[in-house]
């Protein structure tokens, strides 16, 4: 998905030959978007989909923060059966220390819960150190590692923790004034059981401003956990469209 992403962009920008320059772009107070998606169809089958995110990040001459929070709940009816089939809460948490203009240190945290995938609860805390190969205004490509202390509960098995590793990559590029996409990528090993257990995170997302401060936005999420609770499928995938707010 990261190298697809990659592709693309060059193809629509004639590659990255005019990245030589090294002026990482200044941004002053907080920027925080949030956005909303609803689906609702009634006839022979009734359902319902909200989905709801808050981000926010700054950066500061030496220092980056990052925050965010998404969830969402969906059910549908058919001949009078009600079935739920959405109901997550996820947030992160990161803060970067930078040493010079493209190497930083730095500690991310995560949460998620998931009724339908079974995950009662599943925190990680990760220190990492990540490097900027490309740092630009309009574009800019990282990669991180580090070690990743999880605890989880997946459901009708016991809570455990372990000590993984993480190996992550976050792409962002302004294809114009107006549009812009993104694309994330992480791989948690546990290290106890390279190979057997692990977690494989994607997303990737484009906005594309309809006035100053609202855009419309689209989202694909890919989660991948080799070892999901029972009975469930180890893949989870969203297609998430709405409408953002910034802040």
């Amino acid at each position: 998905m990261a190298v697809g992403a990659l592709v693309a962009i060059t193809t629509l920008n004639g590659g990255f030959t005019a990245l030589a320059e090294d002026k990482p772009a200044q941004k002053k107070g907080w920027e925080t978007t949030a956005a909303a998606g609803v689906t609702l169809t009634r006839g022979n089958s009734e359902t319902f989909l909200g989905t709801l995110t808050l981000d926010s990040k700054r950066k500061w001459e030496h220092d980056e923060a990052a925050f965010g929070v998404a969830g969402g709940y969906g059910e549908s009816t058919t001949a009078g059966l009600n079935t739920k089939n959405t109901e997550f809460v996820r947030g992160f948490g990161q803060y970067n220390r930078l040493f010079n203009e493209r190497l930083y240190g730095g500690l991310r945290v995560d949460g998620e819960y998931d009724g339908i995938a079974g995950v009662e609860y599943r925190a990680r805390v990760s220190p990492l150190a990540g490097y900027y190969l490309v740092k630009k205004p309009k574009t800019s490509l990282a990669v991180e590692v580090g070690p990743s202390f999880v605890w989880e509960h997946l459901k009708d098995t016991a809570s455990r923790s372990y000590v993984a590793a993480r190996a992550g990559e976050r792409f962002d590029h302004k294809l114009t004034e107006t549009t812009k996409i993104w694309q994330r990528f992480e791989f948690v090993p546990d290290l106890s059981r390279i190979g057997e257990k692990y977690l494989l995170i994607s997303e990737v997302g484009i906005d594309a401003a309809i006035t100053k401060q609202m855009s419309l936005r689209a989202v694909f999420q890919d989660s991948y956990d080799s070892e999901p609770a029972a009975g469930r499928e180890k893949n989870d995938i969203r297609l998430i469209t709405g409408i953002a707010y910034k802040f």
